[in-house]
């Protein structure tokens, strides 16, 4: 049985919307992640199960790996068919937001959004919430915005109408943003989730597969490039640092997703508890940071003091503007500072 965490008056709140609505939209972040698209997609099956109009907007391109997901086809990409996706944004009676705790994280999705007079329902595991949705469900302490999905579909009512492919999506959303279950996921009833979503006739194992055992041969020499040339380690700071820049992503055929994970490989250094991985963004003029961390060290505070980003206790994230380098010295400042955190037993 799972506790009731949702506020009962947002349920409730949304039957009635739901009750008269014809058009949906559901939006995520730019650079949607497993857990974006999983969520998004999760609730798109159940919505047309119920009969609705429902479309999933996303801000540009997706990881291969996310595409054998039922659904995945039928995505609306912003920066492709930007018409279209503001005629649907314009006539959506709901627009749902997934994954996301502020406009800005959708770009230029943000702008129709905003302009919309569709009701909005933000459903989110960021911290610190924005006000731009009538309905906020943000549960920071909740593993990924798929399990929150799945809990919101059970409180309207919905389990029966959970299809084989949503059922699908929604773990591969809770897989890829605990890291297979390695990190946030000591809640027992994630695991009565999974049970859950097993009932419904997913095989979890083709899941992971699929996800991460269908690297190309650039990734797979990426991935060797990295722990061979890339890694640092500041046994001092019991952390790791991972820099790419641009000549080296294409030097081995980049394609987005290619350094989903890496990140998480220092993580397996005995006595690393701290891991950060910085890549210059190949469509920005900026560096893309991810931040990993086991046990009680905050990285997400690293996020939020020095990159403006934020996230959870051990996954976070951020964006700096400015030369790798500089994002590189700033890393280095932050371990210093954090160092009696780091070196805590």
């Amino acid at each position: 049985m799972l506790s009731r965490i949702i506020d009962q008056n947002n349920v409730d709140h949304f039957k009635k919307w739901l009750d008269k609505a014809e058009r949906i939209v559901i939006t995520t972040h730019t650079s949607p992640d497993g857990d974006a698209i999983g969520s998004s997609l999760g609730l798109w099956h159940y919505l047309r199960n119920r009969g609705k109009d429902v479309h999933v907007i996303v801000p540009n391109n997706f990881p291969d790996f996310l595409r054998w997901m039922s659904g995945t086809d039928e995505i609306v990409r912003y920066d492709k068919h930007k018409e279209q996706a503001d005629q649907l944004i314009a006539g959506a009676d709901i627009i749902c937001c997934l994954d996301y705790n502020e406009i800005s994280r959708i770009d230029a999705v943000g702008e129709p959004v905003l302009a919309s007079k569709a009701r909005k329902i933000m459903i989110d595991h960021h911290l610190h919430p924005s006000d731009f949705c009538s309905i906020i469900i943000s549960h920071p302490e909740i593993s990924s915005a798929s399990e929150i999905v799945f809990r919101f579909i059970c409180r309207l009512g919905g389990f029966d109408d959970i299809s084989f492919e949503a059922a699908e999506c929604i773990y591969c959303g809770m897989m890829t943003d605990t890291g297979s279950f390695t990190y946030n996921s000591n809640n027992p009833e994630i695991y009565y989730i999974i049970s859950e979503l097993m009932s419904k006739g997913i095989d979890k194992d083709a899941i992971y597969r699929r996800v991460y055992n269908t690297y190309s041969e650039g990734r797979l020499r990426l991935q060797g490039y990295v722990l061979y040339c890339k890694m640092k380690l500041f046994h001092e700071y019991n952390a790791a640092l991972i820099s790419l820049d641009r000549e080296e992503q294409k030097r081995f055929h980049y394609n987005k997703g290619d350094t989903e994970g890496l990140v998480n490989i220092p993580l397996s250094v005995k006595g690393i508890i701290f891991s950060a991985f910085l890549r210059e963004d190949t469509e920005k003029d900026m560096v893309k940071i991810s931040l990993r961390s086991v046990g009680s060290f905050p990285c997400n505070q690293i996020a939020s003091e020095y990159f403006g980003g934020g996230g959870h206790l051990n996954a976070s994230g951020g964006e700096f503007y400015g030369p790798l380098k500089d994002a590189e010295n700033i890393l280095k400042q932050a371990l210093v500072k954090y160092k009696e955190l780091l070196n805590k037993k």
